[in-house]
């Protein structure tokens, strides 16, 4: 097809407006009301459209700005999107874990994070062990180390000195966070002038000559852990970077210095467009929240982000879905530029990881660069009209919510008056509550269970918040991991210990078939949920053999399965037939004979609305589980 007649082309469908895809849209709804219908809200509070056109992004000024220009939403790079495939690896034994860290560097990965605990690398020479081998100038390394990162750097500026390494091309970070410990621990390390004045001491005495490496982290990632929204996560991660250049500052360090020593550390979760759109904003906002403070070097501009795969939603049941949901996340990272990442292995929610999860996590990310080439192209979601107004979104709803950190004093005091807290507890039990009514849908956990599996041997599940008694001394409430999944799990557990025996819940199908097969669907799922044995049937022609299968069976629990209209015609001849001796349940909530059903004896009916671990609990209590 010639030029010409492609451009002819153009001309046999005219332009159509937005008010005329409305009015369409309203046309075809009949009357259905337009923004319950269509338009959805994220956690983020952020109201999602059923569709975006260019029109939507003619306000969005940042969209004329290219890669590696201010404000850096499209990143710094103008040839390609290159991240590093890190894996962290935690140290026992430095010479057992170098060998891991070869081994792990052989197949794929390109940067290593180490988990030093206390007392673990006590000599120049276990630190010198755990390097051995490793070329300091081509492979990211960091210290996950706790507040053995004082020690550990200066360990680490002795070893380059001694192997005559230029410190300027060695890159990684130690990630000190003493804001973070705080948040974690609910305490300072020592104290807060003292964590601060120790903190400042690694960026003075190490800074100048480890350019290329970062010695604060902030970590976002205990946010998104905790259960934090996009929008909380990006806000509470730069009120904290902003209180380091803030503390730092006032401290004498020039902000230039300050600045290009931050790392943000944050996570990625199942939201896959929102997170896209998260690390796109932080660029962005980061960069105006250091231009205020006035740098000397555009450099300063930049922050480095690595992102790590959320814990806040994996499950200990049926855990190969976590592979699906890493994958996702490890996508959403890669799309939306991050400078490192870590794939967690799909297991970690209750083992140690296995070499088989290790390798599967890592060959992810291999698959995302050499298979899907993500690293080919500089920011591919440039353009969407979709995530650039998520993003435009994102970072308005985040520059709110940092706004009133600011205006109360800072993420310190924000923290220690519990507002941090508050805001990540509240949507917790919003999330909790969604999908305790399946509003939300977590695979393998509320929905679509596999009701074969059993649970891992030696497993406990985490308190629940607010359960725990807190320590005299601390500053304030720390905040707690915390995977959304654990409330079921419990559940599950529970089921399992039940008399040697899976309780079986009967599902008593009678009358209209499409109803009763829509109320067994429905408490199949929810029944499964607790780990309960499904007992389904094809539907009884009359009560008399369905009671008798009953019978037959003695399940702990019998479903009522029917329509609305057919509830009375069976439900008086059931109950004279069970009551006593099993717990009779009704798959739905008939509102005409509602009263009548009561009055006969039933207590118990499932739906929609139903709040899913409360009425599962309610089971458990009358079988005597818990």
């Amino acid at each position: 097809m010639s030029g010409t007649k492609g451009n002819d082309l153009f001309k046999d469908f005219p332009v159509v407006s937005i008010e005329e895809w409305e009015e369409k849209i309203k046309q075809d709804l009949k009357g259905v009301d337009y923004e319950k219908k269509l338009v959805w809200k994220s956690p983020e509070g952020i109201s999602v459209k059923p569709y975006y056109r260019s029109e939507h992004l003619e306000q969005l000024g940042y969209l004329n700005s290219h890669p590696g220009e201010f404000p850096y939403t499209r990143g710094y790079s103008k040839y390609g999107n290159k991240w590093d495939i890190r894996e962290d690896i935690l140290v026992k034994q430095p010479e057992e874990a170098s060998h891991k860290a070869l081994r792990v560097l052989e197949n794929g990965a390109t940067a290593l994070g180490f988990i030093i605990k206390k007392g673990v690398v006590k000599t120049p020479d276990d630190l010198e062990t755990l390097l051995d081998g490793i070329d300091l100038e081509k492979t990211g390394i960091n210290f996950l180390s706790g507040t053995e990162t004082p020690k550990i750097i200066s360990l680490l500026a002795d070893i380059i000195r001694k192997k005559n390494v230029d410190p300027g091309k060695v890159c990684g970070s130690v990630n000190h966070d003493p804001i973070g410990y705080l948040t974690m621990n609910g305490k300072y390390i020592i104290d807060k002038e003292q964590d601060f004045d120790n903190a400042a001491g690694l960026i003075k005495n190490h800074g100048k000559k480890l350019t290329a490496f970062r010695l604060i982290g902030v970590n976002g990632i205990n946010f998104c852990n905790a259960g934090a929204s996009a929008v909380m996560e990006l806000a509470f991660s730069l009120a904290t970077g902003n209180e380091y250049l803030s503390i730092f500052t006032g401290m004498g360090l020039p902000v230039d210095l300050v600045a290009q020593n931050i790392q943000f550390n944050l996570g990625s979760g199942s939201n896959y467009f929102m997170e896209i759109a998260k690390l796109r904003a932080a660029r962005m906002l980061w960069a105006r929240i250091v231009q205020a403070w006035e740098p000397k070097s555009e450099d300063s501009l930049k922050t480095y982000i690595h992102s790590e795969t959320s814990d806040f939603n994996k499950t200990i049941y049926d855990p190969y879905v976590n592979m699906l949901r890493a994958t996702t996340e490890a996508m959403a990272s890669a799309i939306g530029g991050t400078n490192s990442l870590y794939v967690k292995s799909f297991d970690r929610s209750f083992r140690d990881p296995s070499d088989f999860s290790e390798r599967i996590a890592r060959n992810t990310q291999i698959i995302l660069k050499n298979e899907a080439y993500f690293d080919k192209v500089t920011d591919p979601s440039a353009g969407s009209y979709y995530i650039e107004s998520l993003t435009d979104s994102l970072a308005s709803e985040t520059w709110k919510l940092f706004q009133q950190i600011e205006k109360a004093g800072g993420y310190i005091v924000a923290f220690e008056n519990g507002f941090i807290q508050e805001q990540i507890e509240e949507l917790c039990r919003n999330r909790i509550m969604n999908l305790a009514q399946r509003k939300e849908v977590l695979v393998g956990t509320n929905q679509y269970v596999n009701t074969r599996e059993s649970a891992i041997e030696n497993v406990e599940v985490g308190e629940s918040r607010g359960s725990i008694k807190l320590p005299d001394n601390l500053v304030a409430k720390p905040l707690k991991k915390f995977r959304v999944a654990e409330v079921f799990e419990e559940l599950r557990m529970n089921t399992e210990k039940y008399k040697g025996k899976t309780p079986e819940v009967f599902l008593f199908t009678y009358g209209d078939k499409k109803m009763r097969k829509a109320r067994a669907a429905f408490a199949t799922n929810l029944f499964a949920i607790a780990g309960f044995n499904i007992v389904d049937n094809t539907g009884f022609e009359t009560t008399e053999e369905g009671l008798n299968a009953v019978k037959k069976r003695n399940p702990e629990i019998v479903v009522l399965c029917s329509s609305d209209e057919e509830y009375p015609e069976i439900a008086d001849t059931i109950y004279q037939s069970l009551s006593g001796k099993t717990i009779l349940v009704i798959a739905g909530y008939p509102k005409k004979s509602i009263d009548n059903l009561k009055e006969t004896g039933y207590k118990h009916f499932i739906h929609i609305k139903t709040d899913v671990p409360d009425v599962l609990r309610e089971f458990q209590r009358e079988l005597k589980i818990v």
